[in-house]
């Protein structure tokens, strides 16, 4: 924990040359790993990370340093320095004590994964392991581990607020390799939560994740070459979203919005996706991967509306980034650590549910391809154009699906997709990843019911789809 009295001399420190606003940040972080390869204990890392972010504000100005020495001399000098880019006058009153701000506890533990001996840990790692890499002899690596996150944290800001937090995470990522010939295919699975123990011992079927992901990889491994073309395509509930996340969520974020980088900048009001979308950010969720209690700023995260019915009503909104678009931040500012100055950011980003059940939409779909998870992909923030590899897909065909098909790939553009949605499920689901951006690394959910895009162009190397 940071002294108060210290936290005091602090921002009163760095105020003095017109800073209309500080901040400390205090971050004492312990982060484990634990992983198994192949049947044996490959890694069991541990480590604290702790240090002090100071961010000084003035109008539309911002500078920022960061610390691993929280000793007086070594804080008061980082204020001393950080005042020196403002040439002014004192704005601010002297700061003489701290209200502390509760929180809402949004995500309940039973057992705390740090008092869960190694052994159960490892135990747990080396049965799932095993049911992967003894499903079929042409899995030839598999890998899993469990991570450990336990973030506590302190703000202290020049509006006399104190706001302590505490966040616990883990998930379990599971990476399996199949080889044939000259084929060879990868499968990823990683489950998370803020919870204890029991999400992975209660709520996770760890023997279901293990079939399922050894099944659908070989499924895969032996798949015909996707065909290439525009056509349409239904994407999967889950982690499906990550396109939508990916190519419009970050066009929502204030980082990008406030300095006119996104497609969707000075757009609110205005219609961009087909009457049947409406998308949110909820940071709220009980026990989510992207929830948490207070963002990074100490504001209180909030059921973010982004779009109502194809039209635009909102952003994600820093305190800072709001200045320049005359917005107040709306408890969506998160980072990775006190390195990083924080800013506006998704927690649990999805478009939610429709009207139509996932078997009504493939049952009303001719030709398709029906896109289940991804493996990764890029965007162009300027201009909205993507494209993402497809891990698992197959071919629908007169409401029916078919077989699956290998090295799919979607490309498209942020604005247009989003008036391409023809349907949209009832079948919302989320899947859990880390987002990077200005801020550093942090966990997200990405989401989304099962959703059909009328057209979009398919890369592959399996011909026209007319063939199948």
């Amino acid at each position: 924990m940071l002294n108060k009295k210290l936290a005091l001399d602090v921002i009163n420190e760095a105020s003095l040359t017109g800073a209309d606003f500080v901040e400390i940040f205090y971050e004492d972080t312990y982060t484990a790993i634990i992983s198994v390869e192949n049947g044996k204990v490959n890694n069991v890392i541990n480590g604290n990370i702790s240090g002090v972010g100071l961010r000084l504000l003035k109008d539309n100005r911002s500078v920022y340093g960061s610390t691993s020495d929280v000793s007086r001399k070594s804080l008061l000098k980082l204020a001393s320095t950080l005042s020196k880019s403002f040439n002014g006058e004192r704005v601010l009153s002297p700061v003489e004590s701290f209200t502390k701000v509760k929180t809402k506890e949004r995500c309940k533990v039973k057992t705390h994964l740090t008092d869960v001996p190694k052994e159960d840990i490892i135990k747990l790692l080396k049965e799932t392991n095993k049911d992967v890499k003894d499903f079929d002899p042409r899995i030839v690596r598999v890998t899993t581990n469990l991570s450990i996150e336990v973030n506590s944290t302190e703000i202290f800001n020049s509006n006399g607020k104190y706001i302590p937090n505490r966040k616990e995470y883990g998930r379990l990522a599971l990476l399996s390799i199949a080889s044939e010939g000259n084929k060879m295919e990868t499968r990823f699975d990683g489950p998370g939560a803020q919870a204890g123990w029991e999400f992975f011992t209660e709520k996770l079927d760890l023997k279901k994740l293990a079939h399922e992901n050894a099944s659908k990889l070989i499924m895969m491994l032996e798949a015909k070459e996707c065909p290439s073309g525009k056509f349409p395509v239904i994407i999967g509930n889950g982690w499906g979203g990550v396109i939508f996340h990916e190519a419009c969520g970050h066009q929502l974020e204030a980082t990008s919005v406030a300095k006119g980088l996104s497609v969707f900048s000075n757009m609110k009001g205005e219609k961009i996706a087909n009457d049947i979308v409406s998308a949110y950010d909820d940071a709220t969720i009980p026990n989510e991967w992207g929830t948490y209690n207070i963002d990074d700023e100490g504001n209180v995260p909030e059921r973010n509306e982004l779009i109502k019915d194809g039209v635009l009503t909102g952003y994600l909104v820093d305190d800072f980034n709001g200045r320049r678009m005359g917005e107040k931040g709306n408890g969506a500012c998160r980072r990775q650590s006190y390195k990083f100055e924080p800013t506006s950011r998704m927690g649990n980003t999805y478009i939610a549910n429709g009207k139509s059940t996932k078997e009504e939409i493939i049952a009303n779909t001719k030709l398709a391809l029906y896109a289940v998870s991804f493996n990764g992909g890029s965007v162009n923030p300027s201009t909205g154009d993507f494209n993402f590899g497809c891990s698992e897909a197959y071919i629908v065909k007169d409401g029916k699906i078919l077989e699956p098909v290998r090295g799919a790939t979607l490309v498209g553009n942020a604005k247009d997709i989003l008036k391409h949605i023809d349907m949209v499920g009832n079948d919302l689901a989320f899947g859990q990843g880390m987002c990077g951006s200005s801020s550093g690394s942090i966990p997200v959910n990405v989401g989304q019911p099962t959703i059909r895009i009328d057209e979009i162009v398919v890369g592959g190397r399996g011909g026209s789809i007319d063939e199948f």
